[in-house]
């Protein structure tokens, strides 16, 4: 059995750009890159509403951040060397009450200090960028973008196996051996060796640390985001991006309007427990998934803190005349006839022991494993500069 460079278990967007930063890197080098599924992209990738984000929520030195601006720089250049479809058309955030404007003007800072550019504006301005819009005040940020991430991991793909790599689907990882110079992960598509290791498995990925061998500090635990789009007649109400003001208190940005790159707006997302980890449709139950999520004192803890914020969510997911309103409060004109069901999709999310969710990347190393243990929005924006992030620490390990 041939022993690889290195393995990755993955095929999202994350998993894809280590593959391909690695094999730019170091040529002459092996990577296999092994997906559980029958496709790539198949979850929060190709699920994924398609925006290029500017970096401007994120707190100044966090990850996030640094990851952000250099990952949606080097994103914008790999799509012009693909040919992959994007568009760079800007982006408001709207405070629709008085209550709203101190934490706007709290993200125009950080925006300040993560040298994106954006302008505080006024509501005369708002409606020239966004005639529907609502609002008293609202951040303009013209680098703001959209691209189509399922063409972008095909072109990832394309350039790995391009450069000599391999991608083997249907390859779930179901155990790790770890010898003295090498480690074998364990699959359905049977077993392959490697001298280092990196785990992007997204939904799964805390499962996947554990069966390495690593005590990973959080729980993943699956949030589904259920989306409608415009009906054609409604979406010129949208030109671009409308984002409401998030709550402080949450790593989720709330109901917003996105124009695709592919045509078409999404409004979306609102955001309550899936009872599976894959749990696209409220009808979805995997008993094992559900009982961690409901066991674990994380979960536990967060939702006793935030069961009034929780119960919102839960009323919009019954109710369409809830979210209607919900998305009102951007665009006033929005009616439930306007709305079309779209696919939801499963975010990730890493909760701590002490209730708090994980609002930055998480990356950990395990003797010669590197797990990717919370990569929520923006990952895929800064997909490849985490990457190439991950491909400078397995630099060391390989020089040692």
């Amino acid at each position: 059995m041939e022993v690889q460079d290195l393995i990755i278990v993955g095929g999202g967007v994350v998993g894809l750009a280590a593959a391909y930063c690695f094999g730019k890197r170091f040529p002459d080098r092996r990577c296999t890159l092994l997906e559980k599924d029958d496709r790539l992209a198949a979850h929060q990738t190709g699920r994924n509403s398609g925006v290029l984000h500017s970096g401007i929520y994120y707190k100044p030195g966090s990850l996030k951040a640094e990851n952000c601006r250099l990952g949606k720089l080097a994103m914008q250049a790999f799509c012009e060397a693909e040919g992959a479809p994007y568009e760079i058309c800007g982006k408001v955030i709207v405070a629709t009450e008085p209550a709203e404007l101190p934490r706007l003007a709290s993200i125009y800072q950080r925006g300040q200090a993560n040298a994106v550019k954006c302008e505080l504006i006024d509501r005369a301005q708002l409606l020239e960028l966004e005639p529907h819009a609502a609002g008293l005040q609202a951040i303009y940020v013209p680098e703001a973008g959209i691209v189509d991430y399922r063409v972008v991991c095909d072109r990832l793909a394309a350039r790995i196996r391009e450069a000599g790599g391999q991608i083997v689907l249907g390859a779930r990882a179901t155990g790790f051996s770890i010898g003295p110079q090498e480690i074998t992960v364990h699959t359905f598509a049977g077993d392959f060796v490697g001298r280092q290791v990196v785990n992007c498995a997204g939904l799964y990925s805390d499962r996947v640390a554990r069966l390495s061998g690593a005590r990973p500090p959080v729980k993943i635990v699956p949030f589904r985001g259920e989306y409608f789009k415009l009906t054609s007649a409604a979406e010129p109400l949208v030109r671009n991006l409308i984002y409401p003001v998030p709550d402080p208190a949450f790593p989720f940005l709330g109901v917003h309007f996105t124009r695709m790159v592919r045509g078409g707006v999404e409004c979306g997302p609102n955001a309550v427990l899936a009872f599976a980890r894959e749990g696209y449709h409220k009808t979805n139950v995997n008993l094992r998934d559900l009982a961690e999520s409901l066991s674990y004192a994380g979960f536990l803890r967060i939702a006793a803190r935030y069961w009034r914020t929780g119960a919102g969510e839960m009323w919009r997911s019954i109710s369409k005349r809830a979210f209607v309103r919900a998305l009102q409060r951007l665009v006033p004109e929005i009616q439930a006839e306007h709305l079309i069901p779209a696919p939801a999709g499963v975010r990730a999310q890493a909760l701590a022991r002490d209730g708090s969710m994980v609002d930055d990347f998480l990356i950990e190393s395990h003797d010669r494993v590197i797990n990717v243990l919370n990569a929520p929005s923006p990952a895929a924006t800064s997909a490849l500069n985490i990457g190439q992030s991950i491909v400078d620490r397995l630099a060391e390990r390989i020089a040692a």
